[in-house]
């Protein structure tokens, strides 16, 4: 990439360089802004969409409970930010349909049709096995803490928790784990699943480039990420239904963030 500004005419930038937009933290309330214009512009088959991942989401978290896997609910939930920006290709795909001017159709946002393939299923299979590793490494904080002990149920957990030393020791190291596997999903979904997308280009490419970008535009994605930690707050919150508004305005959204920044 040749440069501009201060650059040399033909000087080459360093890959972080090229990678850096110098934008501030405030740009993701713009990024949210679009977002919200895209979710009001042809509402239906964004809300649509938010129905199903809502009553998807449901259909898991009663599914934990039937068959006595609540232990692992909080990082099943946790878990859900991982693939949320594969789950949300169809929005990406309504906002991209909407900047080139083409009809909004809800056939093409559940049959994406991404220009990198087939690529997009091999990202996706590596942000679920993320998942997964999250979920079973949560397990291993617990049995690190607590051995073998029956996990109480979520009626007694909070007491187990905030009222013991032992407790506070697993939230501390809990979070810490959790932290870390948080920022590296982040890093590595929030721009490959639009980029897969857009261009045709390949899965550890794609990864890669978003770490890259995450990594040289902290400010900015740093607070992009809160926004999205506290819009998936206030829906788990609302017993998830808030998933119906909040996930298509997320979807939308981080398509106005890859093209800002990708």
């Amino acid at each position: 990439m040749t440069s501009t500004g201060n650059s040399a005419p033909g000087q080459i930038l360093p890959l972080a360089a090229s990678r850096r937009r110098n934008l501030p933290a405030s740009a993701a309330f713009g990024w949210l802004r679009a977002g919200w214009r895209d979710l009001c512009t042809h509402p239906w088959p964004s809300l649509v969409y938010g129905v199903a991942v809502f009553a998807v989401s449901l259909a898991i978290v009663w599914s934990l409970f039937a068959f006595k896997l609540d232990y692992i609910l909080f990082p099943a939930l946790a878990g859900f930010m991982v693939v949320g920006p594969l789950i949300a290709i169809g929005l990406y795909q309504k906002s991209r349909a909407i900047e080139q001017g083409e009809p909004v159709r809800l056939a093409d946002m559940l049959l994406v049709d991404a220009r990198s393939g087939g690529q997009v299923l091999f990202t996706g299979a590596i942000l679920c096995l993320l998942m997964l590793l999250w979920m079973r490494a949560a397990v291993i904080v617990y049995a690190l803490f607590f051995g073998l002990r029956p996990f109480p149920g979520l009626d007694h957990i909070a007491e187990m928790l905030f009222t013991t030393p032992t407790g506070w020791a697993m939230l501390l190291v809990g979070s810490v784990v959790g932290g870390l596997f948080a920022a590296f999903s982040f890093a590595i979904s929030t721009f490959s699943i639009p980029m897969l997308l857009d261009q045709r280009t390949d899965a550890f490419t794609a990864m890669g480039t978003s770490i890259s970008l995450v990594w040289n535009n902290k400010p900015v994605m740093l607070a992009w990420g809160l926004i999205v930690l506290v819009l998936f707050l206030l829906s788990v919150a609302t017993g998830l239904v808030g998933l119906v508004v909040a996930f298509p305005l997320l979807g939308h959204a981080t398509w106005h963030s890859y093209r800002a920044i990708g």
